[in-house]
């Protein structure tokens, strides 16, 4: 049985990338800011003190790939006694460092175009787009209408947004149009409906995404929940998802990978919310997967929940947790079942501000039968994609450098 599975750790990020300055990410550096900052003695009750301890990834090359990427190991960690797989690390060769664009260059689909971006200035969507977001959508108006930080904004306006009816609309460095409301008061399928309706909108403005926001709670109590959807513009060429599905695969989505994708190439889907459920639904996945197939999976909570939270520490125990199941990934696979563990962008939680960072991501690679070894400092995430499709034995991709494992 040949199968692959591509394990998305969202914005682990391994130091900056090439291209770094010109984003304004000279510097940034995902695992090595949070490396240092447990050596420094930072305590926190969610991890043990001391050093960030990830054996099993360090295993598989981990602070190697770091190495090639920054010229030094984070700060507190080695290099392990033993390799147990390949590493290397992936520049990105896609013009931004948002979501989309990163995995559907994993796939073999770099975006080499300009997204649309609302102005950091409020209020960032234009007068147009609002005035038919809340005709079409019937509403007695929106609040925010800004770049704001998610869980801030419905700190500051989760009471009037209950007492009026009207939705928090926001936006952020990314190409994005985000809704937020609350789970009881306005109703999860009303957000969701309203989010269709601006998908439609956005088109003109060649926005990537329009993300459904929900939360619970009340006042200084605002929780938001995991039925978060993606609402994402289709890929505009076919990626490595859709050669399987069209060759008769099956592509098995865990996580947010639907959306992301559109549903293009996807055959089934597994939803799951927080880092031990996407973990049980990948070993799901992996269990019912037939030969020939592709399980993706995306572990979105580095990046929701301590990457823009900038929770350096909170960062690290989730990567401590990942660390400590990834085991029974391992010893779930067959004998030619291959393994890659990547991400789509940075997003450094000691950074300034509460964006991506753009940085090289980890290429780590695992299988019985691959052997170990040293993949580089490659030019494009699509290296990733290719590698698949020659390793599954699909037609080759536009873009990407496969990696042959002797």
């Amino acid at each position: 049985m040949t199968r692959a599975l591509i394990v998305v750790l969202d914005s682990f990020g391994i130091g900056s990338a090439p291209d770094a300055e010109s984003f304004g990410d000279q510097g940034a550096d995902t695992l090595g800011h949070i490396a240092a900052h447990c050596a420094q003695g930072h305590s926190d009750p969610r991890r043990n003190d001391g050093p960030l301890r990830l054996p099993n990834l360090t295993a598989l090359g981990l602070t190697r790939a770091a190495r090639l990427c920054t010229g030094k190991l984070p700060q507190g960690m080695d290099e392990g006694s033993e390799l147990h797989g390949h590493y290397g690390a992936c520049a990105e060769l896609s013009y931004g460092k948002d979501t989309p664009s990163g995995h559907w260059e994993m796939a073999g689909l770099p975006v080499q175009f300009d997204w649309g971006y609302f102005p950091p200035q409020a209020p960032s969507f234009p007068q147009a787009l609002t005035d038919a977001f809340i005709q079409r959508a019937d509403l007695p108006g929106v609040l925010g209408n800004c770049h704001a930080s998610g869980t801030t904004i419905i700190a500051e306006l989760g009471a009037e947004h209950i007492a009026s009816g009207k939705p928090i609309v926001y936006t952020s460095a990314d190409s994005v149009f985000q809704i937020a409301a609350h789970e009881t008061h306005f109703g999860l399928e009303r957000l969701l409906e309203l989010c269709q309706i601006a998908r439609e909108l956005v088109d003109e403005y060649n926005i990537g995404r329009v993300i459904a926001r929900p939360f619970i709670g009340e006042e200084g109590n605002y929780q938001r929940t995991g039925n978060r959807r993606d609402y994402a513009t289709p890929p505009h060429q076919d990626t490595l998802l859709d050669q399987l599905q069209q060759s008769g695969r099956e592509v098995i989505a865990v996580g947010k990978i639907k959306d992301i994708f559109a549903a293009r190439g996807i055959t089934q889907h597994h939803k799951a919310n927080g880092t031990q459920a996407l973990f049980d639904a990948t070993l799901k996945a992996l269990d019912q997967a037939p030969d020939g197939s592709l399980i993706f999976a995306n572990f979105v909570n580095f990046d929701s929940d301590y990457g823009h939270r900038r929770d350096i520490l909170g960062y690290a125990a989730e990567l401590e947790l990942f660390d400590r199941l990834l085991p029974q990934l391992q010893q779930a696979m067959a004998p030619d079942d291959l393994l890659i563990l990547s991400a789509d962008h940075g997003c450094d939680p000691s950074w300034p501000g509460s964006d991506h960072t753009r940085e090289y991501v980890p290429f780590l690679a695992y299988g019985q039968n691959i052997g170990s070894g040293e993949l580089g400092l490659r030019t494009s995430m699509a290296d990733i994609g290719q590698t698949i499709a020659g390793y599954l034995g699909v037609e080759e991709l536009a873009f990407g450098e496969a990696v042959v494992f002797e």
